[in-house]
């Protein structure tokens, strides 16, 4: 990890998985949060029942800071980016 991160601009990235299902959804999410820089933010957009479970789930165990933007019965929405 690289401790001397210095966070860019706030560019925030927007990521639309309301079409997928698990596992793809968390595939999907998983190679676009790997690509976050520092200081960038991605919004997930998650509409499958088990994939609004386990995104949240698998970014917060593996380093990542997520925040709940809006959840609804048809949809999820989370801002994810990298701790420092």
């Amino acid at each position: 990890m690289d401790n001397n991160c210095q966070p860019a601009g706030m560019e925030t990235l927007s990521l639309d998985l309301t079409a997928e299902r698990c596992p793809m959804a968390l595939l999907l999410a998983k190679r676009a949060t790997r690509e976050l820089h520092c200081g960038q933010r991605l919004e997930i957009y998650i509409s499958d029942a088990g994939a609004r479970q386990d995104i949240p789930r698998y970014l917060l165990n593996h380093g990542f800071n997520v925040e709940e933007l809006t959840a609804t019965s048809q949809q999820l929405v989370i801002i994810v980016n990298k701790r420092q």
